[in-house]
């Protein structure tokens, strides 16, 4: 049975976990390969459970990875600039909120993070077309598509870093 165990999605088998290889990544995000290597290099989305070591070492991305690797697709595909984007990534970061809970709006020049209406209210009075990306609509179309995929198990002792605590997005994920 399926559980959330500090941020990531979990199936019940002790100190080990379900994660995604580079290709498969790639697959269920739609981008390439080459795109998913940068981002990984450059500190935009680095895997959580393993990190390409040397030759004959693949990225395994925990489900989280998967939702934020989504989302920075999807901002670009707005219009959004990968430079904003990596911005936006990063001050997401900073402020460690959780990222099923969040909107991010944009009008293809700059991205807000939506904490109350009153505050998308205030965007829309300005006159500045505007788009909002709820995360867990995104959480939910990923649940159902990274089932057709291949997982791979890794212990918790073989990750790169904790899975960060109490992230909304694997709560979704477990219904």
């Amino acid at each position: 049975m399926a559980q959330q165990d500090a941020g990531q999605l979990r199936l019940d088998v002790g100190d080990e976990y379900d994660g995604f290889r580079g290709p498969t990544v790639c697959k269920i995000v739609r981008i390439t390969y080459r795109q998913l290597d940068y981002w990984a290099r450059t500190g935009l989305v680095e895997p959580s459970f393993r990190k390409a070591e040397g030759s004959g070492t693949q990225r395994l991305y925990s489900f989280d990875d998967v939702v934020r690797l989504k989302v920075v697709k999807r901002l670009l595909d707005t219009g959004v600039s990968l430079q904003k984007v990596r911005l936006a990534v990063e001050e997401l970061r900073r402020a460690g909120g959780s990222l099923a809970e969040t909107t991010l709006i944009s009008d293809g020049t700059t991205v807000y993070a939506l904490d109350d209406d009153a505050r998308l209210l205030d965007l829309l009075r300005r006159g500045q077309g505007v788009f909002a990306l709820a995360i867990d609509p995104v959480i939910e179309e990923l649940k159902g598509e990274v089932t057709a995929f291949p997982t791979e198990r890794v212990s918790a002792a073989e990750q790169v870093a904790e899975p960060p605590a109490g992230d909304a997005a694997a709560d979704a994920a477990n219904g």
